[in-house]
């Protein structure tokens, strides 16, 4: 499955499974206090993500003075945003996503796993493209077709 496929039945599935939720637990605890939780938890989303963010860029410029490259911190960064961004989108569902983008050791396990097996292009062309571990072997040149 083409990785457009997957965002798009992500944004097709998860509204459903947020209003089904919300309506569930609504129905549970009341209308005010599930308003109160899904406004109390973009609030600590967004405390959370400024420590975190903060915690990370200081990793960032203090690898960058020593010399090393930042590749941790890189990954990191867009995982922060994304946490983020879901952790301010109203619903549980996507609450607990971007707690789970949040949480260091998980960030850094996803860190490690992208970086271990080569899943972002250093140099040009997409992330998308399927690339084997050996590329065959090429060789140029020019042809004519003779009858």
């Amino acid at each position: 499955m083409k990785i457009v496929q997957i965002i798009f039945l992500f944004f097709l599935i998860v509204p459903f499974v947020e209003i089904y939720l919300l309506l569930q637990i609504g129905g549970v605890i009341g209308v005010f206090p599930t308003v109160f939780m899904v406004v109390f938890t973009a609030v600590l989303g967004a405390w959370l993500l400024r420590k975190q963010g903060l915690a990370t860029w200081q990793r960032f410029q203090a690898n960058l003075n020593q010399g090393a490259i930042p590749a941790y911190e890189m990954i990191e960064g867009p995982m922060l945003l994304v946490g983020g961004a879901l952790l301010l989108t109203p619903g549980f569902f996507t609450d607990v996503l971007g707690f789970a983008c949040l949480v260091p050791k998980l960030r850094r396990k996803i860190a490690r796993y992208v970086i271990e097996n080569h899943l972002i292009v250093a140099h040009g062309g997409s992330p998308f493209q399927r690339r084997d571990r050996a590329a065959p072997d090429v060789i140029e040149g020019e042809y004519k077709k003779e009858d």
